[in-house]
Parts: structure tokens; C-alpha cells; sequence
């Protein structure tokens, strides 16, 4: 690699970097990242969870069920509180049957 290629292509890697590493300030709290997964095996039914008595300033994640590839099989995850986030609501993760597969959401937030 010729020294004029190499040294585009470090330009080019932290230009990259510092554009995922920045975000201005008006964007920062409505910045989401959502990763889904699609399979072909539907979720059990979701377990009861009897859900505490509520907390000042949190609010409840209900719990769900996640697949998880290395054991090729669905895990409960159980119910959290999270800190809540004023003006707005959450959404729990749920999932979604299309087709023969099942995706999977996760919760989120939204004004």
C-alpha cells in the first residue's frame, strides 16, 4: 500500500470515528439504537410476574422472553425497574409473528 492510500484510509478511519462519537446536543436524547432478531420458534406464553409496588421515579419493564443461540432456546428475562424519563412513556419489548419467523422488539421509549 502506497503511503498517499494509507494515509486516505486513516483519514477516512477517524473521520468515522468521530462522527459515531458525537452527537449534538438536540439529538442526544432522541438518539435509539434497535436491534432485531427473527426465528423461526414462537415464544412460550409470558410468565406471570407480580409486579412491586411502585417506585417514585422509576417505572417497570416487564419481563420477557429472549432467544438465546447458544443454548437454541427461549430465556426468560425477568422484569426490572428503570429509571424513568420525564415527558416520556415506555414501551415493553414484545414479540412479532410474520410469516414463518418471529421477531423480536425490544422496549423502548417514546414521548
Amino acid at each position: 500500500m502506497n503511503s498517499m492510500t494509507l494515509k486516505l484510509a486513516l483519514l477516512a478511519g477517524l473521520g468515522l470515528g468521530a462522527a459515531t462519537m458525537y452527537a449534538p446536543p438536540a439529538m442526544a436524547a432522541q438518539v435509539s439504537v434497535g436491534v432485531g432478531i427473527g426465528i423461526g420458534v414462537a415464544p412460550p406464553p409470558p410468565r406471570f410476574e407480580r409486579v412491586p409496588p411502585p417506585r417514585r421515579g422509576y417505572a417497570w419493564a416487564p419481563g420477557y422472553w429472549r432467544w438465546d443461540a447458544r443454548v437454541h432456546r427461549h430465556v426468560w428475562v425477568g422484569g426490572t425497574w428503570m429509571r424513568a424519563r420525564p415527558g416520556y412513556r415506555y414501551h415493553p419489548a414484545y414479540w412479532v409473528h410474520r410469516g414463518r419467523h418471529w421477531r423480536f422488539h425490544d422496549g423502548y421509549w417514546t414521548r
